[in-house]
Protein backbone atom coordinates (compact mmCIF):
# COMPACT_ATOMS: atom_id res chain seq x y z
CA UNK A 1 0.00 0.00 0.00
CA UNK A 2 0.82 3.09 -0.97
CA UNK A 3 2.24 5.69 1.56
CA UNK A 4 0.10 9.02 2.86
CA UNK A 5 2.23 11.96 2.45
CA UNK A 6 1.13 15.18 3.91
CA UNK A 7 2.48 18.73 4.25
CA UNK A 8 3.19 17.52 7.77
CA UNK A 9 5.14 14.52 7.09
CA UNK A 10 6.51 15.62 3.52
CA UNK A 11 10.10 16.94 4.99
CA UNK A 12 11.29 13.36 6.89
CA UNK A 13 9.37 11.00 4.30
CA UNK A 14 10.74 12.41 1.16
CA UNK A 15 12.97 15.14 1.52
CA UNK A 16 14.78 13.17 4.01
CA UNK A 17 14.98 9.90 2.98
CA UNK A 18 17.91 7.90 2.25
CA UNK A 19 16.23 5.53 -0.53
CA UNK A 20 14.03 7.28 -3.47
CA UNK A 21 11.06 8.54 -2.91
CA UNK A 22 8.41 8.57 -5.90
CA UNK A 23 5.24 10.83 -5.21
CA UNK A 24 2.01 10.82 -6.77
CA UNK A 25 0.64 14.34 -6.65
CA UNK A 26 -3.89 13.37 -6.77
CA UNK A 27 -7.24 14.30 -5.60
CA UNK A 28 -10.33 12.21 -4.62
CA UNK A 29 -12.17 13.91 -7.30
CA UNK A 30 -9.68 13.83 -9.80
CA UNK A 31 -11.15 10.58 -12.61
CA UNK A 32 -7.31 10.10 -14.13
CA UNK A 33 -5.88 10.14 -10.35
CA UNK A 34 -8.47 6.95 -9.14
CA UNK A 35 -7.43 5.26 -12.45
CA UNK A 36 -3.90 5.29 -11.80
CA UNK A 37 -4.24 4.75 -7.77
CA UNK A 38 -3.87 0.47 -8.23
CA UNK A 39 -1.04 0.65 -9.92
CA UNK A 40 0.86 3.13 -7.32
CA UNK A 41 -0.39 0.61 -4.89
CA UNK A 42 0.82 -1.94 -6.71
CA UNK A 43 4.67 -0.18 -7.65
CA UNK A 44 4.56 0.63 -3.72
CA UNK A 45 4.58 -3.29 -3.02
CA UNK A 46 6.32 -4.67 -5.28
CA UNK A 47 9.41 -1.77 -4.53
CA UNK A 48 10.53 -2.22 -0.89
CA UNK A 49 13.52 -0.31 -1.49
CA UNK A 50 11.91 2.51 -2.73
CA UNK A 51 8.91 4.51 -1.12
CA UNK A 52 6.26 4.98 -2.90
CA UNK A 53 3.17 7.24 -1.83
CA UNK A 54 0.99 9.65 -2.72
CA UNK A 55 -0.26 13.47 -1.27
CA UNK A 56 -3.55 15.07 -1.61
CA UNK A 57 -2.99 18.21 -3.54
CA UNK A 58 -6.34 19.51 -1.65
CA UNK A 59 -4.57 19.13 1.64
CA UNK A 60 -0.93 19.95 0.65
CA UNK A 61 -1.61 23.20 -1.09
CA UNK A 62 1.68 24.31 0.15
CA UNK A 63 3.88 21.31 -1.35
CA UNK A 64 1.86 21.00 -4.34
CA UNK A 65 2.34 24.88 -5.39
CA UNK A 66 6.56 24.49 -4.24
CA UNK A 67 6.79 22.08 -7.02
CA UNK A 68 4.47 24.03 -9.36
CA UNK A 69 2.15 21.05 -9.56
CA UNK A 70 -0.26 22.45 -12.14
CA UNK A 71 -1.92 19.06 -13.54
CA UNK A 72 -2.78 15.85 -12.07
CA UNK A 73 -2.01 13.43 -11.53
CA UNK A 74 1.46 14.39 -11.92
CA UNK A 75 4.10 11.58 -10.35
CA UNK A 76 7.99 12.82 -8.58
CA UNK A 77 10.82 11.08 -8.31
CA UNK A 78 13.10 12.38 -5.24
CA UNK A 79 16.56 10.95 -4.90
CA UNK A 80 18.61 12.38 -2.42
CA UNK A 81 15.49 15.43 -1.33
CA UNK A 82 15.80 16.55 -5.00
CA UNK A 83 13.38 16.10 -7.57
CA UNK A 84 14.73 14.33 -10.75
CA UNK A 85 11.74 12.51 -12.72
CA UNK A 86 8.75 14.06 -13.39
CA UNK A 87 5.87 12.37 -15.73
CA UNK A 88 1.75 13.39 -16.16
CA UNK A 89 -1.46 12.07 -16.61
CA UNK A 90 -1.53 8.27 -16.83
CA UNK A 91 1.42 6.70 -17.35
CA UNK A 92 1.65 3.04 -17.84
CA UNK A 93 3.24 1.30 -15.36
CA UNK A 94 5.75 -0.24 -17.00
CA UNK A 95 7.12 3.73 -17.81
CA UNK A 96 7.03 4.17 -13.90
CA UNK A 97 9.01 1.14 -13.17
CA UNK A 98 11.69 2.13 -15.49
CA UNK A 99 12.07 5.51 -13.98
CA UNK A 100 12.13 3.51 -10.27
CA UNK A 101 14.47 1.38 -11.70
CA UNK A 102 16.86 4.20 -12.94
CA UNK A 103 17.32 5.54 -9.41
CA UNK A 104 17.23 3.09 -7.11
CA UNK A 105 20.40 2.86 -5.29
Amino acid sequence: MATEFTADNFETEVLQSDNPVVVDFWAPWCGPCRQIAPIIDELASENSDVKVGKLNVDDGQSIAMKYGIANIPTILVFKGGEEVERVQGIVPKSKLQELINAHKV
